[in-house]
């Protein structure tokens, strides 16, 4: 009876370092998927913003110089926004997002309606 106890708990000792180095794996995984998503998001923020940039000048001439001007600012916010999420660790990221929930539940959960709705249409395609 002591044999097999010893026994389960030779088991139950392997398999409880082989959960934490399957867990130490998959949060290094996590942090390179991060890293991807992050470096991908800003790539998309620029890509974005040198669009709004190069139509500005086509809305300035289909919609007046005012639209235009937004378009300038709104192409310069995307790239701002780039840069803030370059320059920014994981951890300053979350606690801004969480920041900014505090502040406006409302607009958090809108935006993420809408988050939710644009990816469902992506993969709908």
């Amino acid at each position: 009876m002591g044999e097999a106890k010893a026994g389960a708990a030779a088991l139950k000792s392997e398999a409880s370092a082989r959960g934490h180095d399957m867990a130490d794996d998959a949060l290094a995984r996590a942090g390179e998927l991060a890293v991807e998503g992050k470096a991908k998001a800003s790539d998309a923020l620029v890509s974005l913003s040198k669009l709004v940039d190069e139509n500005a000048a086509a809305i300035d001439e289909k919609f007046g110089a005012k639209y235009g001007d937004y378009a300038r600012r709104a192409s310069g916010y995307l790239t701002d926004s780039a840069k803030t999420l370059n320059d920014k660790s994981y951890e300053e990221l979350g606690e801004d997002a969480r920041e900014a929930i505090r502040k406006s539940p409302a607009t958090a959960v809108g935006i993420a309606a809408l988050a939710g709705f644009l990816v469902s249409r992506l993969f709908r395609r």
